[in-house]
């Protein structure tokens, strides 16, 4: 829109995500003016929720694709509800989206830190490192090496390190969700991470 941010000292806005017209799913016979609201929309909206989403994931092609899916989203599931109510439905849907993003992150942090763990180190409590930059360059290899070595490892101790870690689900909620006492969830986690250090080795910062 020719114009926004233009005047002196006003601070320009980002731009929506591009091409929101295009993740438009096909309406079948939907008519004209239903299509051309449900875009008027977007437009509207696509700037604000893309600053919400930068704001909340700090990375703007993450934010991009967060907007996108959330748009995608409300045309497919939500486009025949009335046009006064998108806009709550719209950032439910991006909240969603943006917890869903934060809990993948955090689960990337915390097996990431029980590499960083010292070869003493107990079991008993889930480490919570800061984000690492350099380790997360080579972060997608090292969780596919994490999953394959993880399912050489018996069934109980699997369960163990992927509620602990992955999950990051306390030892009593553990316990309570493989059906076993802390005691044992101590057990399997440690012999656990004893079996999967020499194996990621490499990939440890």
């Amino acid at each position: 829109m020719a114009g926004d941010g233009a005047a002196a000292g006003a601070r320009p806005s980002p731009a929506p995500p591009p091409c929101y017209h295009e993740v438009l799913p096909d309406a079948g016979g939907e008519p004209l003016e239903r299509q051309a609201t449900l875009e008027r929309f977007f437009a509207e909206v696509g700037a604000r929720a893309l600053r919400h989403a930068e704001l909340a994931t700090g990375d703007r092609d993450e934010a991009l694709d967060l907007v996108q899916e959330a748009m995608i989203r409300l045309a497919s599931r939500y486009r025949h509800r009335p046009a006064q109510e998108w806009g709550a439905l719209f950032y439910r849907i991006l909240e969603n989206g943006i917890r869903d993003w934060q809990r993948r992150q955090a689960a990337r942090r915390r097996w990431l830190g029980w590499l960083r763990l010292a070869d003493g180190a107990g079991g008993d409590a889930a480490p919570d490192p800061a984000p690492d930059p350099a380790s997360e360059l080579a972060a997608e290899d090292a969780r596919r090496a994490l999953e394959r070595a993880l399912r050489t490892l018996p069934w109980r101790q699997q369960q163990a390190f992927r509620l602990r870690v992955w999950a990051g689900l306390d030892v009593a909620s553990t316990a309570r969700a493989m059906g076993c006492s802390e005691g044992s969830v101590k057990t399997h986690l440690s012999r656990a991470l004893a079996a999967l250090r020499p194996l990621l080795e490499a990939y440890r910062p």
